[in-house]
């Protein structure tokens, strides 16, 4: 379950959160009956419903991805939503996007090779400049080599480069948001735990100097 309480539906929600609520759960209570069209439980929708003007700006955000006004190529901009959930290490951003990337119409293989595309074969030279963009945005926090930069302009205007950086770093947060809040397909244990020592070991034994056996 998240961290945060969710918001049932109730008649008095806000409107942003009924119409939100009606849209991708129709009838249903989200807390009560989770679930969405895309096998996640919802429980994004009914955690930022707790700020309905955090909803809203957030609606605001994907319908200005989506919006026809955009220059970029979706498919480049879906590839770098995907890239930053995976680099991110967000499975609810990086499960979300691979099916966007399908509803685009790309290949399998071009979906089960983006946590590996430096390796991959199937990308063309744009969309591999996109992915080491979006790698640069999302694991080097916005540190961006000239030449990747001058390669990138090579393919796209400033508008679209300025539409992919804004967009990517968007999806970032949205990673980072879910991670944090344990939404969806990001409520997940800690996998780096220590591993016990096997029963009957001793703290001196565990931490002793190892030494090569004399000759």
């Amino acid at each position: 379950m998240p961290r945060l309480r969710q918001v049932p539906k109730a008649a008095d929600n806000a409107q942003i959160v009924k119409t939100m609520y009606e849209f991708l759960f129709g009838d249903r209570d989200p807390v009560a009956e989770p679930g969405t069209a895309t096998g996640s439980r919802g429980d994004w929708w009914t955690v930022f419903a707790l700020v309905p003007d955090v909803l809203e700006h957030a609606v605001q955000g994907f319908g200005l991805y989506q919006s026809s006004k955009r220059r970029l190529d979706p498919v480049l901009r879906e590839l770098a939503q995907t890239r930053a959930g995976f680099a991110a290490a967000s499975q609810f951003v990086f499960s979300q996007h691979c099916k966007s990337l399908r509803a685009l119409g790309v290949g399998e293989d071009k979906i089960a090779a983006i946590p590996h595309w430096q390796a991959a074969t199937c990308f063309a030279e744009v969309e591999r400049f996109v992915l080491a963009y979006a790698d640069c945005l999302v694991l080097d926090r916005g540190r961006v080599p000239d030449g990747l930069f001058a390669a990138l302009k090579g393919h796209l205007a400033d508008e679209q480069i300025l539409e992919l950086t804004y967009i990517t770093a968007l999806y970032l947060q949205h990673a980072v948001m879910s991670r944090a809040l344990r939404t969806e397909f990001d409520d997940r244990d800690e996998a780096i735990v220590e591993v016990a020592a096997p029963e009957g070991q001793t703290a001196r034994d565990v931490g002793r100097d190892i030494s090569l056996p004399k000759k």
